[in-house]
């Protein structure tokens, strides 16, 4: 069993934001979250993550609702690299990854060789070595993400959360990135909107439209040009021309296509 989400719910200002999705990967599982803005995928990763407490459904870690399992438990299990991430400490690259062992540690206790293990190991698989000494501040977008998720990995986690992670990285890091999660012995749930990606990475699928999920399954059985057009609103050429025979998604030029509105981004 891992993490998953049974018909969740949560709302804001009267609005459901996330409408009854279940989610249930199977462990070692990169799970990709599609969907426009304002379709609620960083809400239903913080749902998962127990960030944010369900207005409805359940959210379980190894069939236990995440409340009775307890906040260190949690932390000890499932790490979350959000869109996001700031501090007004003045922090350098080797303590950011360091906060990774926290949930690890006891309240008083320095760290031990495996928590020393963790860190060198999300260093190095990062490629962050040259770096550890560098303040938070100074760092690039696409460096600080790459930092929170050498963050996450030293937590040594079961799940992964991953809201965006390809925001500000370029080509080369977005691809090393997502190849890391998806080889990784971990269970992935990641938010992505680049169709390419995810159909290049991710074992599963599953899209969000207005809340709702309405469409699940391998990427080439989500990912087609009547889906793209009713939850996007554009044209494209889907083929069967990735890596492996996966979809390969092409859009049409925005002329041939129909405006369609969609909600403001809630996260």
């Amino acid at each position: 069993m891992s993490l998953s989400a049974r018909n969740v719910a949560w709302r804001a200002g009267g609005r459901l934001v996330v409408d009854g999705v279940s989610l249930d990967p199977r462990p070692g599982q990169t799970v990709g979250l599609l969907g426009p803005n304002g379709s609620g995928k960083s809400t239903l990763l913080r749902l998962l993550a127990g960030i944010r407490a369900t207005s409805s459904g359940v959210v379980t870690l190894d069939g236990r609702p995440l409340r009775e399992v307890g906040r260190k438990a949690v932390a000890r299990r499932v790490a979350v690299v959000e869109q996001h991430a700031e501090t007004g400490v003045e922090l350098t690259v080797e303590d950011v990854v360091r906060l990774g062992r926290i949930p690890h540690r006891g309240a008083w206790a320095g760290p031990g060789a495996e928590d020393e293990a963790a860190v060198r190991e999300a260093v190095e698989r990062t490629r962050l070595a040259d770096r550890l000494d560098q303040p938070w501040h100074s760092l690039s977008g696409g460096e600080r993400q790459r930092v929170q998720i050498a963050r996450a990995l030293a937590q040594r986690p079961s799940e992964l959360l991953l809201d965006e992670p390809t925001n500000h990285l370029d080509v080369r890091h977005q691809l090393e990135l997502l190849a890391l999660v998806a080889r990784g012995p971990v269970t992935a749930v990641v938010a992505l909107h680049d169709l390419n990606l995810a159909a290049m990475f991710c074992d599963h699928l599953v899209v969000l439209c207005q809340g709702r999920a309405v469409a699940a399954g391998p990427p080439g059985e989500v990912l087609t040009e009547e889906l793209v057009a009713q939850v996007y609103g554009v044209r494209s050429v889907v083929t069967a021309e990735g890596p492996g025979g996966r979809p390969s998604v092409r859009f049409l030029p925005e002329e041939e296509t129909e405006p369609r509105q969609t909600a403001e981004e809630t996260s």
